[in-house]
């Protein structure tokens, strides 16, 4: 099993003019750590189950881009981008941008989007959850056209480029691999048996459910079930002293035989970075052969 870790909480202490130093000191414990994957939310307020909205919170893609500088091997990506808050057109550039500049560690995470709250406050667009999901597919369309040799028009009903030029093209080929987040039955996983190269499910009583039907949406799609990634969003609650390492290390290997063969998440106090250092020394090296 490999790891990534997922970043939604940025008010930590010393405030804004010690969050930048103290990012780049996760970001690069957790590589150290042997994590394969970091990534934020897509949010640009805080979203409640963590905090309120007033609470630190950064942009995704030039905090993705300030860490490709002070990474060298993770990837990076988003958990992940609210389709109707870009363009496809520039959401692709910004993939494209993020993989060149990390020498090819980026990652396409990208979902139909839901914190209502947050696009009204800051007027982005978000309309209802039908329409969400036709521009999701359409985004997705846009960025497989852009990230090919073909920069033709594309022609959709929501979207309409006349020229899908796209210079530099992704260093990764044949392009930045594609995870689409959420469990949602009919529309969510059928978009991944689709196009997607990862799905991102629920940690929930309900994942071996959700695994088989994306099973079967991959044989009614003509997809290798096996070809997609197995991702799971999960929290790391090692607790205060590490008490409850052993109880993780339990649950990851349950993860694991369902078919889980990435944990993704929230480290719980990251920003002591002992948790990391505990994931380092306990956690990883017990899963290294799962």
């Amino acid at each position: 099993m490999r790891f990534g870790l997922h970043i939604p909480d940025f008010t930590w202490a010393g405030g804004p003019p010690a969050l930048g130093r103290r990012l780049v000191e996760i970001a690069q414990t957790a590589e150290r750590a042997g994590f394969d994957r970091v990534s934020v939310m897509d949010h640009v307020w805080q979203i409640d189950h963590i905090g309120p909205p007033e609470q630190e919170m950064l942009e995704s893609y030039t905090t993705l881009g300030y860490l490709a500088g002070c990474t060298e091997r993770v990837k990076l990506l988003t958990v992940v981008s609210a389709v109707v808050y870009r363009e496809p057109g520039l959401l692709a550039k910004a993939v494209s941008t993020l993989d060149v500049v990390s020498n090819g560690r980026a990652m396409l995470g990208i979902g139909a989007a839901w914190n209502e709250d947050e696009a009204r406050g800051l007027g982005l667009p978000f309309p209802p959850t039908g329409e969400r999901f036709e521009r999701l597919e359409e985004a997705l369309q846009i960025c497989l056209q852009m990230w090919s040799d073909d920069d033709g028009p594309y022609e959709g009903r929501h979207y309409r480029l006349a020229r899908t030029l796209n210079c530099p093209q992704p260093l990764t080929r044949p392009h930045p691999p594609i995870l689409i987040g959420g469990s949602g039955e009919r529309k969510t996983l059928r978009l991944v048996a689709r196009y997607a190269d990862a799905c991102n499910l629920f940690d929930s009583p309900e994942l071996a459910h959700k695994l088989d039907v994306l099973r079967e949406h991959c044989e009614r799609e003509g997809r290798d079930y096996a070809a997609i990634e197995k991702t799971v969003q999960t929290r790391f609650d090692l607790g205060l002293n590490g008490e409850r390492v052993g109880e993780t290390i339990d649950h990851l290997h349950e993860l694991a035989d369902l078919g889980i063969e990435l944990a993704h998440g929230t480290v719980i106090d990251i920003g002591s970075l002992r948790p990391l250092e505990l994931m380092a020394e306990r956690v990883l090296p017990a899963l290294a052969n799962v």
